[in-house]
């Protein structure tokens, strides 16, 4: 049996080489190719993006390993079990093999609940709300739009957003403006999800995570963008004809651009809560969101 210092030494180059090959690596690669990674590094789009990357990349590396076990053995059995020359009929038929049998039913099962294990532990994470965020915000999805509100310390500093659904050209290209969430970046941030019809998803592609919204059933979803940028979102649930077109897009801005924003809502009238001011014909096409229609729909 070879000693441990051999052994050391064996692993050494092994080691070397996983180690520039790694470092060959962009940061997309190395996040497995998921979305919200930049080829130059740096931030990641939340606090917990890199949480699920790596939650999503250790399980493909045991799952390959698994896989390369299992194609080995698989390949081993069909080379040195193979019929020879020469032999006629069925193969000498063997009884099972009890320390096999165990081996493929524990290790399955020890994968089974680590998976579980390391799941959990990083839901629990993720599912945590923040008591006191920076910034609170309402949600809500619709048939097939999003409407954003920012909750402040009273009614008068509370704002609000309506949003209509995407417009297509023929080649379905979007032509229209989308609804927009703002957000600081840098700041603790907490989001209510309301429905006002039916299920729907919320998920911001790049932040690697999304959450449904119920009608009659809030729920909550915390996190801090740490990096500024214009990131996509849209419904993740079936939600009726036009689901494909309930898109929306993510502003993160530094503090001073966020409060300016804000400060254009108050100044063009839209505070207090959002339901007060809630029509179901701001949904429609060709409508800005007020339920008026927009100048380019009335010149024609």
């Amino acid at each position: 049996m070879p000693s441990k210092r051999r052994l050391r030494w064996a692993l050494l180059p092994v080691g070397i080489a996983t180690a520039a090959v790694l470092a060959g690596c962009t940061p997309t690669e190395l996040n497995g190719f998921l979305p919200g990674f930049v080829e130059s590094g740096g931030e990641f789009a939340t606090d917990r993006t890199q949480m699920v990357s790596a939650l999503w990349v250790n399980s493909w590396i045991v799952l390959l390993a698994v896989g390369v076990i299992t194609w080995g053995l698989m390949g081993w059995a069909a080379i040195a079990y193979r019929r020879r020359k020469g032999q006629v009929g069925l193969p000498v038929q063997l009884r099972y093999n009890m320390p096999i049998e165990i081996f493929y039913t524990i290790v399955p099962l020890i994968l089974v609940i680590g998976f579980f294990a390391f799941t959990a532990k990083d839901q629990n994470v993720l599912e945590t709300q923040y008591e006191d965020p920076d910034v609170s915000i309402v949600a809500i999805g619709k048939q097939w739009a999003w409407d954003f509100q920012y909750d402040g310390e009273d009614e008068e500093d509370t704002v609000w957003t309506m949003g209509v659904q995407a417009q297509t050209d023929p080649e379905g290209t979007v032509v229209s403006e989308l609804p927009t969430l703002v957000l600081p970046v840098d700041k603790t941030v907490k989001i209510k999800l309301q429905s006002r019809d039916v299920i729907h998803s919320f998920w911001i592609i790049d932040f690697l995570y999304k959450k449904d919204m119920y009608i009659g059933k809030d729920n909550f979803w915390s996190f801090t963008p740490t990096r500024e940028g214009t990131y996509a979102g849209k419904c993740a649930e079936l939600c009726g004809q036009y689901h494909s077109m309930m898109l929306f897009n993510v502003e993160v801005v530094s503090e001073a651009e966020y409060e300016e924003y804000l400060e254009t809502l108050r100044d063009a009238g839209q505070t207090g809560d959002i339901n007060d001011e809630y029509d179901r014909l701001q949904n429609l096409p060709g409508t800005d969101g007020s339920g008026e229609a927009s100048e380019e729909e009335g010149e024609h």
